[in-house]
């Protein structure tokens, strides 16, 4: 029996205008009254997260910043802060590239420099939390992420991730959008988070449900035993996928989750 489903967001249960399905709360009512968890895990802010779901705050489980940061009924289960070394690095390699735009993804905030003004309502879509700040390196915060933007022409897969691909072999670097890499601690993902609430609450994988689209999704999908990619989802996403669902823009996740109560899963 099913006891947790996790769910990407973005691409997978929002539409493409960013709107969550119809019937999401007569099928998330459903899972309560079942005592199955709901677990948005998204390359979003946690705050984002809480701030669009806010009347399920205390009964969602939210993994954040593409797993980096977890949280549960307003208690921390997981996190990976990462070096700032690294996070120098990362920076530097970005700045010496004309349109990639970094966000610092910490903690308490989000943090990005005055070049991002012009593009401040895409950051704000998904780090709610964001405050433009002179200096990245005199900030108190963990941070758990690095997401580097390509605001201008939208092609991060060929504008983005080849720059900050060279420091794969030390940090995680996800394409997670058309306009997003997240660089993130090395095995740190969603894939991470999802195993680390197994052990802490137990759950085994033939417990566990996933939906993904894209290539931050890849090892979510791979954590689980009910792993669903969407219809409309990156072709290698599909390959780690024990199964193929609706797409995004017709409701694939409460679908799927029906049918789970159809079939008897949960």
């Amino acid at each position: 029996m099913i006891k947790i489903i996790f769910s990407d967001m973005d691409g997978t249960l929002l539409d493409d205008e960013g709107r969550l399905p119809p019937d999401f709360d007569e099928v998330m009512a459903e899972l309560k009254g079942r005592g199955v968890i709901f677990a948005p895990a998204s390359g979003r802010q946690y705050f984002a997260l809480i701030e669009q779901m806010e009347k399920y705050k205390d009964d969602f489980m939210f993994l954040a910043e593409n797993g980096a940061f977890s949280v549960y009924q307003g208690k921390e289960i997981c996190s990976s802060p990462m070096k700032m070394d690294h996070i120098r690095r990362i920076v530097a390699a970005a700045d010496a590239h004309n349109g990639i735009y970094p966000i610092l993804c910490g903690k308490k905030n989000a943090y990005v420099r005055e070049e991002w003004r012009p593009y401040i309502g895409e950051a704000r879509k998904y780090f709610t939390h964001s405050i433009i700040v002179e200096n990245f390196f005199s900030i108190d915060d963990e941070f758990i992420k690095i997401a580097l933007c390509d605001c201008e022409r939208g092609d991060a897969e060929h504008n983005v991730f080849p720059v900050i691909n060279e420091f794969s072999s030390e940090l995680q670097v996800c394409l997670s959008g058309n306009y997003w890499v997240d660089v993130l601690n090395p095995g740190t993902n969603k894939g991470w988070a999802i195993k680390a609430v197994q052990k802490k609450f137990g759950f085994k994988a033939e417990e566990c449900a996933a939906f993904g689209d894209y290539m931050n999704d890849f090892e979510m999908l791979q954590a689980v035993d009910y792993s669903y990619a969407m219809d409309n989802a990156y072709h290698e996403v599909k390959s780690a996928a024990r199964f193929i669902t609706r797409s995004n823009a017709e409701h694939g996740v409460t679908y799927q989750i029906k049918e789970f109560i159809r079939q008897g899963l949960i």
